[in-house]
């Protein structure tokens, strides 16, 4: 079974779907024949590499929302966050640019390492106030996650998998994603949003039930008991 999630490194309920998600797959008695697979989405590729402001800020300007509107917002996603045992704070997020972070995730697939990769930047960016489009972030990282020093500084010396983020982002289009996290299983199911871990739980017996069929074997009249009794 294969699992496809786009995501966006800078989407609070991105990380909370991740958590979901994780707590449904490890009650998943298939669990070791499902492949999971990242895939780039940018929910405003328009940020600047830098952006002079906070969270809170940016989001009012962008929506047109009011500060108070979205600080009940973060609330509301810091507690749904909470309950995942994510600790987030709003206050410290450094708005930034996704896309070069996309690209690190790549690179750390080609070394197994994907899931490591996005499980930082979200974490980082979400709960420790790290600037995801920086450089030096960015360069630090990629060793922590043992990956080749001449490898890392190629992102930044070249557009290496850039393509790579621009063609998941254009088959998310493609495939009518509208929004992240979306979850898709076998490219027969999709599951939109945080959902419940329980909606993962079933969607996952459900796939895997549809692919994996239980054939009957020998005669269908030997003796069994039923609701109505035993055959005698």
């Amino acid at each position: 079974m294969k699992i496809e999630i786009w995501s966006d490194v800078a989407c609070p309920w991105c990380y909370i779907g991740k958590r979901r998600f994780e707590s449904a797959l490890a009650e998943f008695p298939h669990r070791d024949s499902v492949e999971v697979q990242w895939r780039s989405y940018q929910l405003d590729p328009t940020v600047p590499g830098h952006y002079d402001g906070t969270e809170l800020d940016y989001l009012s300007k962008r929506k047109g929302m009011a500060p108070e509107q979205v600080s009940r917002m973060f609330e509301h996603v810091a507690e749904q966050a909470k309950g995942e045992g994510l600790n987030y704070r709003f206050d410290a997020i450094v708005v930034a640019n996704s896309f070069t972070a996309h690209r690190l995730i790549h690179l750390a697939a080609a070394h197994g390492k994907q899931d490591a990769a996005k499980e930082r930047l979200l974490s980082d960016h979400f709960e420790h106030g790290k600037d995801i489009g920086n450089q030096g972030y960015l360069t630090a990282l990629g060793h922590d996650l043992g990956l080749p020093a001449e490898e890392i500084a190629e992102l930044f010396e070249s557009d290496k998998y850039a393509e790579d983020v621009r063609r998941d982002i254009a088959e998310a289009r493609a495939i009518g994603v509208t929004g992240v996290p979306f979850f898709v299983i076998d490219r027969k199911y999709g599951l939109s949003g945080a959902q419940p871990a329980d909606v993962f739980t079933q969607a996952l017996n459900q796939a895997w039930q549809e692919a994996n069929p239980l054939v009957a074997v020998g005669s269908s009249d030997a003796e069994a008991c039923g609701p109505d009794g035993c055959a005698i």
